[in-house]
């Protein structure tokens, strides 16, 4: 499960620079939409924010989130349980994929099979292991990853908590009780494939993925050309609302410097992520047409455990104290990211603004105090990947410990994130290193039990502590959505107490677009919500 958390951290930086050809004059009720290259087209294959922008055109999800990211149902009549381990899903009956064929259970099971079998080697096949089978999908490699021996071949290519009732229902049982579970539908890796997927063994066929088949409000046009823009048009046969618009175009990017010029000049009507070059200039030039959601993703520094000479929580909360997160976030990204004083992001439910309390608020004195008290190493070291433009933020960040600690601070780069990740996996000396997390489903659950957990699938520091993995299964197993989110606060106040990372920002969602569309509004996703977008007389 290892390579879910470096893909999670990865993926995280949003790199679009250069363009591709520009589309030219947008035809009328066509929408003109700015992304990045996208990595995939396969819902579970797919993660980056590009390539899921344009999943959400093609694709209905189970459900959706409302305003406070809480999820209602809407390609499902309904998700239900009794025990938050095994659930019933209640598809609506008059949804049918691009091709005409119709959207049935069969859907959702052959498509998460076919996402969690082990040899298919699908990015997102982690968000499948709390269903009860998955293990026996992905059998260990009992020699461990650096063995001579493979792992041995699954002996099944189906999950066992997967159980078919009818054509227009499935229950799935959990590993263990889960209440978020519901809440987790809404991500892309949930979405159904039709049978014109696949061939008859069960394997993808063949350029399926470059002209993917949804049951979305939109359609493909044609085939998805890496570079070229991506089109899409109106499904007329889509039994949710239909969308105002015909059609839209996703133009691709390499720069992302490119977006707002070409926004300004009128070539493109949205632009899904606003640089923080750009964001000063945004706000003066586009007034309420600069639009800024929730930020869904967390950046912060992690303790490795093997580095015993920053393991007192006293020097780690020292080193917290000493960092100026608002001074920061305006000099070096001008406002593009907010100051993080909590282990979870704004967008879960349960989120509070100074869950971290005194440690995470700047207090150089008495840093400088404490870090000696607790005595805290001669030197201090932050360990980042250079290809991912953390330089600046580095050498600020290493700056005012250096000044409010009074030790020396070195910014050390590797140069990729799968660099860094050996020096861990080596346990080779790296001090404090970077890490960024991006939400997969609007829930205090995702954050603490995938970063925090003993167990958890993105906990690369080495974390454990049986208090805080105990609150959060409880949390895990509440009956009520009150009952689970004060379990994960408290399981929030142990990470305050223990401090295995430094919360530093929050990354921003800054969307913006121009005076030809109107109803523009992005999801906890930041993708743009195309059934809303209307254009403008």
């Amino acid at each position: 499960m290892r390579a879910r958390g470096w893909t999670a951290v990865t993926v995280c930086i949003l790199i679009l620079a250069g363009c591709t050809p520009g589309a030219g004059r947008a035809p009328r009720d066509v929408v003109r939409i700015a992304i990045g290259e996208p990595q995939h087209l396969l819902p579970s294959r797919t993660s980056d924010p590009a390539g899921s922008q344009v999943l959400a055109a093609l694709f209905t999800p189970l459900v959706a989130y409302d305003d406070k990211n809480l999820p209602y149902e809407v390609a499902a009549q309904s998700v239900t349980t009794k025990d938050n381990v095994t659930w019933t899903i209640t598809l609506k009956p008059d949804y049918t994929f691009h091709n005409g064929e119709k959207v049935t259970a069969d859907s959702y099971l052959d498509a998460w099979n076919y996402a969690a079998y082990g040899p298919n080697a699908q990015e997102n096949s982690y968000f499948f292991e709390r269903i009860d089978g998955y293990a026996a999908l992905n059998p260990a490699d009992p020699d461990g990853a650096a063995g001579p021996e493979p792992a041995p071949a699954p002996k099944t290519d189906k999950l066992s908590g997967l159980k078919k009732v009818d054509d227009l229902t499935f229950t799935v049982k959990l590993t263990a009780p889960f209440s978020g579970f519901r809440t987790m539908l809404g991500n892309p890796a949930f979405y159904p494939l039709p049978k014109a997927a696949f061939n008859d063994d069960g394997s993808l066929r063949k350029g399926f993925e470059q002209a993917p088949i949804g049951n979305g409000p939109f359609r493909m046009k044609g085939t998805w050309r890496h570079g070229e823009p991506i089109e899409v048009e109106r499904y007329a046969g889509y039994a949710g609302e239909q969308p105002k618009i015909r059609g839209a175009i996703f133009k691709t990017f390499q720069r992302q410097s490119r977006q707002y010029a070409e926004l300004l000049g009128g070539d493109i009507d949205v632009m899904t992520q606003v640089p923080a070059a750009d964001v000063a200039a945004a706000r003066e030039d586009l007034g309420d047409r600069y639009q800024r959601r929730p930020p869904a993703d967390l950046n912060f520094l992690a303790f490795p455990a093997y580095e015993k000479d920053l393991a007192n929580p006293d020097v780690r909360q020292a080193i917290s104290m000493a960092i100026d997160r608002d001074r920061i976030a305006e000099s070096v990204f001008h406002g593009a990211q907010l100051p993080a004083r909590s282990f979870v992001a704004p967008v879960a439910a349960g989120y509070r603004p100074d869950s971290c309390g005194p440690a995470c608020e700047f207090d150089p004195g008495t840093a400088r105090k404490l870090y000696a008290q607790a005595g805290g190493p001669a030197r201090l070291r932050i360990t980042y990947n250079a290809d991912g433009g953390h330089k600046a933020w580095v050498d600020a960040t290493c700056a005012q410990l250096a000044e409010n600690l009074g030790v020396p601070c070195d910014g050390v780069a590797e140069p990729t994130f799968a660099d860094l990740a050996a020096r861990l996996d080596s346990e080779q000396p790296v001090g404090m290193f970077r890490m960024r997390s991006l939400m997969s489903f609007p829930s205090m659950a995702d954050y603490l039990g995938t970063l925090y957990a003993t167990a958890g699938s993105s906990n690369y520091f080495g974390y454990s502590n049986p208090r805080f993995d105990q609150l959060v299964r409880e949390g895990d197993a509440a009956r009520k959505p009150a009952d689970a989110i004060a379990k994960y606060q408290q399981a929030e106040d142990v990470l305050a107490q223990d401090m295995p990372v430094i919360p530093l920002r929050f990354g921003q969602a800054d969307f913006a677009y121009s005076r030809r569309v109107a109803h523009v509004r992005a999801d906890v996703f930041g993708r743009v919500d195309l059934a809303a977008l209307t254009l403008v007389d």
